[in-house]
């Protein structure tokens, strides 16, 4: 008998190569799946995975410049940041393709803990491949090695595991086989997928073995779409033609499936109207019939009254988070059930709702075709009530957006009008964290299916920038802003360092209000008086409000390589933002924003969330805050 045909390589080259093989497909689409790798390198990984890039990142040998390289690379200057930049390219490529991401072990490693994090929740693959301790235990304690007296197989890396969807460490060379196999299944699997880590021990890395070759051949990890049961279908129908005030919320699972366009032929028949997660905003277009804008905490007034009088409520791919329900305090119909249309069979029985189990496509289709089998569609009066609603809400925003004085300095909801007037249904707009998610939410118009991209389901400050590159580098024919305050500039400005390296022109809008403005104003509403959260001198009686820091945020994005502009006004704004779309080199926008509460900013919150409050003080705003709270909390409902 034959043997089978080998080839010697160390694991890591041996990584590299399977993984340039593999690619996802749906909807008759192929690409890879992981297009990329993104790499800081140390002693963990330098002479594993980092010789085996250059085996195969760099044009080969003899070739010609444009011979493509087996695994393309980008060098991060932030482990923390290099997943978020994964993250951002998986989400805008519709999570059929992602990067990689390689690290030392030690603080290198751990650096990946808050991204893993990130992924998971929303969902989003990404692929990690950290360095590890010697398999071969050589010496102990190695270099950053964490001494646990009862396992000697615990490593940093184990602080991976609850960030993960899953996890393996590579011991031994033939242990990698079924390993890469299951993290890719993991990866391109739509209801599983999140962070997947190979911990790599730095020995085995280098060790050389005999691999079968078909190891290396093509693999196509199909993305499947499957339809609903018939049985679950014909409950959702039921309740559907029962209900007379029915609301879709749709979450982010919309925009995974590709299942825009059925979610407007959806809304269109039935006269349903359709409320936005974070996540899910830009399912609709903004000037929909049916589209009612954000929900919860965040939302718009429309959204909120209509969620709180509904008798039936379709969520499509969202999870249900505390600020899509207010924390519990939304849903208000004593008669209010839940139809949930989702991949996942523990979010599908959230708010003890009837189960759809399908891709979010499948079953909205399927959904459509079964009412328009009975006709069915809501009653005029409540799309002439919601229309008007509507209508309304769009006044507001008008109002927030307008600057009246082009020579004052501009509030943020003002901001966010400048750049609304200046980009079209093609630029993306990439958030997280601060004061600016809950004003995109109530505020932002999106044009089209991926323009709205706000990280906010673990709302992590530094996500903006290299974001934007990731979301850049899957669509390199888009203007991609990072919108970003001052405070999340400073936890990672790392990566406009990337984007000039590797010429990527992302625009960057930098917000300057002086602190963490959107924790500031919930610690005044729970009665701790905005303490610890300006960025300011110290007072005299301990607190931080002295005069501004002379911080010159400007001055260090320019230092970092990117071109700067600066506005000081409302009007000067909208000439720099239309200037940064036009420029073909990373560029920033600076802003320093109004912040006096009598100036006209975006509309207060529409619904509450529950952020505990002391429950005993002597501080008056704290007494008065609680009493406040306790009243909110009365009125949430556990849906059963």
């Amino acid at each position: 008998m034959t043997s089978p045909a080998t080839e010697r390589l160390t694991v890591a080259q041996a990584l590299v190569r399977f993984l340039s093989a593999q690619y996802t497909e749906r909807d008759g689409v192929r690409q890879r799946l992981i297009g990329a790798t993104w790499g800081i390198f140390g002693h963990g990984n330098v002479a594993g995975i980092g010789q085996a890039l250059v085996e195969y990142a760099t044009v080969p040998s003899g070739e010609t410049p444009a011979t493509p390289p087996v695994m393309p690379y980008h060098q991060g200057r932030n482990e923390q940041a290099m997943v978020h930049a994964a993250v951002g390219y998986a989400r805008q490529s519709g999570r059929l393709s992602t990067h990689a991401v390689t690290t030392s072990i030690g603080p290198g490693a751990t650096n990946l803990v808050t991204g893993a994090a990130l992924a998971t929740i929303n969902h989003l693959p990404v692929l990690l491949l950290p360095g590890d301790t010697f398999a071969t235990r050589p010496a102990d304690p190695v270099l950053q090695q964490l001494q646990v007296p009862y396992a000697g197989d615990v490593s940093v890396n184990d602080s991976l595991r609850p960030v993960s969807r899953y996890f393996d460490r590579i011991t031994r060379p033939e242990a990698l086989i079924p390993s890469a196999l299951q993290a890719m299944r993991v990866l391109a699997d739509p209801a599983e997928t999140g962070a997947v880590t190979l911990a790599l021990p730095q020995d085995v890395q280098a060790e050389a073995y005999d691999w079968p070759e078909e190891f290396f051949a093509t693999r196509v990890w199909t993305v499947r779409r499957p339809g609903a049961d018939p049985a679950e279908l014909a409950a959702a129908v039921r309740a559907i033609r029962a209900a007379r005030r029915p609301l879709v919320v749709a979450g982010g699972g919309v925009h995974h499936s590709r299942a825009e366009e059925a979610l407007a032929e959806f809304a269109a028949a039935t006269g349903i109207p359709v409320a936005s997660t974070q996540s899910g905003k830009g399912s609709l277009r903004w000037d929909h019939p049916q589209d009612v804008g954000g929900i919860g905490h965040t939302g718009t007034a429309t959204a909120d009254q209509l969620a709180r009088t509904a008798d039936l409520v379709i969520g499509v791919g969202t999870r249900w988070t505390d600020f899509t329900t207010a924390s519990g305090t939304l849903f208000q119909n004593p008669d209010v059930r839940f139809v949930n249309l989702t991949l996942s069979p523990s979010e599908g029985h959230r708010l003890a709702g009837l189960p759809l189990i399908a891709d979010a496509r499948s079953g909205l289709e399927e959904l459509t075709e079964a009412l328009r089998l009975h006709e069915h569609r809501v009653e005029e009066t409540y799309v002439a009530e919601y229309g008007e609603e509507k209508r309304r809400w769009e006044r507001r925003v008008d109002a927030a957006y307008a600057a009246p004085d082009p020579g004052a300095r501009p509030t943020q909801a003002q901001v966010l009008g400048a750049l609304d007037a200046v980009v079209d249904e093609t630029d993306v707009i990439v958030n997280a964290a601060g004061s600016l998610p809950g004003d995109l939410h109530k505020l932002w118009r999106a044009r089209s299916r991926d323009q709205y991209h706000v990280e906010y389901g673990y709302s992590c400050m530094g996500y903006e920038i290299p974001a934007a590159i990731g979301v850049r580098l899957a669509a390199p024919e888009r203007n991609v802003w990072a919108l970003v305050g001052d405070g999340t500039y400073l936890m990672m400005p790392t990566e406009i360092v990337t984007a000039v390296q590797e010429g990527i022109p992302i625009k960057m809008l930098l917000v300057q209000n002086h602190g963490y403005a959107s924790i500031g104003g919930l610690s005044e509403s729970v009665g701790a008086e905005r303490f610890g959260t300006a960025y300011r001198y110290q007072g005299p009686e301990g607190g931080y409000t002295g005069d501004p820091l002379p911080v010159d945020l400007a001055a260090n994005a320019a230092s970092l390589g990117m071109r700067v502009l600066r506005a000081a006004t409302a009007g000067e704004l909208r000439a720099a933002l239309a200037e940064a779309r036009a420029a073909d080199t990373p560029t920033c926008v600076y802003v320093e924003t109004e912040t006096d509460d009598t100036v006209s900013g975006a509309p207060g919150a529409q619904a509450w969330w529950d952020v505990p409050v002391a429950e005993t003080a002597t501080r008056p705003s704290a007494v008065k805050a609680r009493e406040l709270y306790e009243r909110h909390v009365s009125t949430r409902r556990r849906h059963l």
